[in-house]
């Protein structure tokens, strides 16, 4: 009977222990970074819709030809924060696919690019990419996987495993960024060989996308839009 009592007891306070964990973690999820008002224009070409939404993600732009791009979203933030960075892009010939992650959290579903590579086997040549934490963990997709990519975009973000050393890679920063490690950031640079560095003068780590301002970042010197710009050139141009 004592024993029953105590393990009664062991129970009761791993219960409770549990519980506590999942109420926290609820919490944590529930409280994320949602995207602002954007008006993106209809995307059309000779009529037929060029915007898809689906349950796991968004494709922007036409899915049948050109080049394809899997764009994982930064830590807790809503992932429509980054419409205007897909919708520009699309403009720019890039079919972009805008991943839903589950609670917002790109560690939960690493490997979601699988899934669109094979439900879009129209395109032939991808690229993969992120933002934060989503870079990070589409870069410790891509260090799996570099065959079937072309290359990989990080924004304020670095590799946390070492990728071929001619797997192309583009790294783009805010000069005001106050989240990114930049430690970890120039200890990143020997996971990769063939690097190319952009530094935006007067960009944060926020203004990647559309969802205002993030604890804990530095003071933008620029407008949001100049900073989405300078990214969608950038990327279009390195693509090429």
């Amino acid at each position: 009977m004592k024993k029953w009592k105590i393990w009664h007891k062991i129970f009761a306070v791993l219960g409770g222990l549990l519980i506590s964990i999942c109420v926290a973690f609820g919490i944590y999820v529930s409280d994320y970074y949602h995207a602002l008002d954007y008006a993106m224009p209809v995307m059309s070409d000779g009529g037929d819709s060029l915007f898809a939404e689906y349950d796991n993600y968004t494709i922007y732009g036409d899915a049948t030809k050109g080049k394809g791009f899997i764009f994982y979203p930064g830590g807790k933030v809503e992932a429509k924060a980054y419409e205007p960075l897909m919708y520009e892009l699309s403009n720019k010939g890039i079919c972009c696919v805008l991943v839903k992650m589950p609670c917002n959290l790109a560690v939960f579903d690493m490997n979601a690019a699988n899934e669109v590579m094979q439900e879009i086997s129209t395109i032939d040549t991808w690229y993969i990419g992120g933002h934060s934490l989503g870079g990070a963990m589409a870069a410790s997709y891509a260090a799996k996987h570099s065959k079937e990519l072309s290359g990989l975009v990080l924004l304020g973000a670095y590799a946390t495993e070492k990728l071929p050393d001619t797997f192309p890679v583009l790294c783009m920063y805010g000069s005001e960024d106050g989240v990114l490690n930049r430690e970890n950031y120039e200890a990143a640079k020997e996971y990769a060989n063939t690097w190319k560095e952009v530094v935006i003068e007067g960009g944060n780590h926020a203004y990647f996308g559309n969802y205002g301002e993030q604890k804990g970042d530095g003071t933008a010197k620029i407008a949001p839009d100049e900073q989405w710009n300078t990214t969608i050139e950038t990327i279009a141009d390195w693509m090429k």
